[in-house]
């Protein structure tokens, strides 16, 4: 394997496109999302768990459930976030990580950065959403 850079230094854009140093780059950056997401959601559990739920007050009972609501759904995007960033990685492994699954032109070392889970191109993504918004709106 080639040399492993700091996550920090950003994407390395020479040589040919989704080579081993940027599939390295985008595996390390994808895995270190992951833990993140994990680490959070273990700490939100552990303090859903401590929370005292014998609140004499009925509003702050309606808050703390609120506020327990609220954490729970988004703990469930995070759920499904990380399926994504599992996806991410299983085509780094299969070789199709980095293009549009759409055109099968690369997606942008920036737009890749930016959003390590992207499938299509920026291009085909907005045409994608126009066509869902188009049908939407019907």
């Amino acid at each position: 394997m080639s040399e492993t850079l700091p996550i920090g230094t950003g994407v390395p854009e020479d040589g040919p496109f989704m080579n081993d140093r940027q599939k390295e780059y985008f595996r390390r950056k994808l895995l270190a999302w992951k833990t993140e997401i994990l680490r959070e959601a273990k700490e939100t559990l552990e303090a859903l768990a401590t929370e005292n739920a014998n609140q004499a007050d009925a509003a702050d009972r309606a808050s703390s459930e609120t506020d327990r609501s609220i954490e729970l759904r988004a703990r469930d995007r995070q759920r499904k976030l990380i399926a994504k960033i599992d996806a991410a990685i299983e085509r780094i492994d299969d070789g199709t990580y980095g293009y549009c699954e759409e055109t099968g032109e690369p997606i942008s070392l920036k737009r890749l950065d930016a959003r390590p889970i992207a499938t299509m191109t920026l291009e085909a993504q907005e045409r994608h959403e126009r066509r869902e918004k188009v049908y939407r709106d019907e």
